[in-house]
């Protein structure tokens, strides 16, 4: 499994480009720049086939439109999928529950918000706790905490963790946003994320990547701090 990871928005979201085959991949959480995550698409000479979200925040959805409609001025379709319970986040709702979600933060978080594309498509599909995610070795793995939806995705036989914004390096998902929920959060990740193997790579929705064996032994579980 090849990842590349592009850091994208006013937010410095991580997008990851997975691939899948020789010239397929997916793309987990485009959140902003879509000409550069075509860019290196098209520099690594891969074609994605599915997107999909950790979760519906717009730092992690915003570049969606563009890609979507580059690919579709090659005849290429693209598959959109999140957890059903992070689907208000998408389509013609996205942007009030967005908009709402940053006003939640203040003044600044409004003019990050405002750095976005507001047109986010609709889901295709939506993935279940537990469900391999289309004909990949992803198992979906839901997170709630940060958001309702909150997903992760891993990788058994290649021991890999898309953490989104439920587990970061020293941290986890901050929970004082519209949706939260600080003890659910806590218990996913104690219960489930510490529960993997520790040699698991971590690549999380912000800032570096980690191990789930780092994790266990240096993340105070706060989410003071933590990016949405």
């Amino acid at each position: 499994m090849l990842i590349n990871r592009v850091i994208v928005g006013s937010m410095y979201t991580n997008a990851y480009v997975v691939s899948v085959g020789k010239k397929e991949c997916i793309l987990i959480d485009p959140g902003a720049d879509a000409a550069l995550i075509v860019r290196r698409l098209e520099t690594m000479n891969l074609i994605p086939q599915a997107i999909l979200f950790t979760h519906g925040h717009i730092d992690h959805t915003s570049a969606t439109r563009g890609i979507l409609e580059h690919y579709a001025s090659r005849d290429r379709q693209i598959a959109i999928g999140i957890h059903r319970e992070d689907r208000m986040f998408l389509g013609s709702a996205a942007a009030q529950h967005n908009r709402d979600l940053f006003a939640s933060l203040g003044e600044n978080a409004i003019t990050a918000f405002e750095s976005f594309d507001e047109e986010i498509p609709e889901a295709e599909f939506f993935f279940a706790d537990g469900e391999t995610v289309l004909d990949t070795d992803l198992v979906a793995m839901h997170t709630p905490g940060h958001s309702p939806g909150s997903t992760c995705f891993y990788s058994e036989s290649r021991q890999v963790l898309f953490s989104g914004d439920t587990l970061f390096f020293n941290s986890i998902g901050r929970t004082d946003i519209p949706g939260g929920d600080a003890e659910r959060v806590r218990s996913t990740v104690s219960e489930r994320l510490f529960e993997l193997p520790a040699a698991t790579r971590v690549f999380p929705g912000h800032g570096p990547l980690t191990t789930i064996e780092r994790e266990k032994m240096n993340n105070p579980l706060v989410s003071e701090g933590a990016t949405i």
